[in-house]
């Protein structure tokens, strides 16, 4: 009912049958949104929060759940949701409290916080702690953006040929662009996993 309530709404969605499946999920693609339920199989709606939070999972979280005493509620935020949400529950009120998550979330996403600076999305610029702002292009915004939204995440090449460079087969041109970062922002920009991938690094 969810599924189609939201892909009505022109929502993508996807769903996790699970909570192994939702931390795979979680840790591999990049989500506006997360709803989640408490009483998942395999790992409840609480732990799973706190694995991808700890992760660096910076998405904001709805809980919709049957657990609605005010200590469920408070274990939820304590968690790292940003709203929860009892069952049963009004449709129009859920529709309204995710769209406010978007919208909020949609204002402070524009800028990431980087160890050395900022991510302004919309101009393309890191602006350094020290130093004047360094302009990126289309690609190398795309690239820093999805390791600085998981900042303690490994990418692999394959994946992040998947996430940023969509229309390419080759995954050099992953490591071209890390080096077009690098050559940028300094060499300790990105950090290499030898064997796995791709990880922000610290200047």
């Amino acid at each position: 009912m969810l599924v189609e309530l939201l892909a009505g709404e022109g929502y993508a969605v996807e769903v996790a049958r699970d909570g192994q499946q939702g931390l795979h999920l979680g840790l591999t693609r990049t989500y506006d949104l997360l709803v989640l339920d408490r009483g998942l199989p395999a790992i409840d709606g609480l732990d799973l929060l706190s694995r991808l939070r700890s992760r660096g999972l910076m998405a904001p979280v709805l809980f919709l759940s049957a657990l609605g005493q005010a200590q469920d509620r408070v274990e939820g935020l304590d968690a790292g949701a940003e709203d929860y949400l009892s069952k049963p529950f009004d449709i129009d009120e859920l529709l309204a409290r995710l769209r406010a998550l978007l919208r909020r979330h949609g204002e402070t996403s524009a800028v990431l916080t980087l160890p050395w600076g900022r991510l302004d999305e919309v101009s393309r610029t890191v602006t350094p702690y020290e130093g004047a702002p360094i302009s990126l292009s289309d690609r190398e915004r795309s690239l820093l953006e999805v390791l600085a939204r998981r900042p303690r995440r490994v990418f692999s090449r394959a994946e992040l040929l998947d996430q940023v460079f969509d229309e390419a087969e080759d995954e050099g041109v992953v490591d071209t662009y890390v080096h077009y970062l690098r050559r940028k922002l300094g060499r300790h920009a990105v950090h290499t996993v030898r064997g796995v991938g791709y990880q922000l690094g610290h200047l």
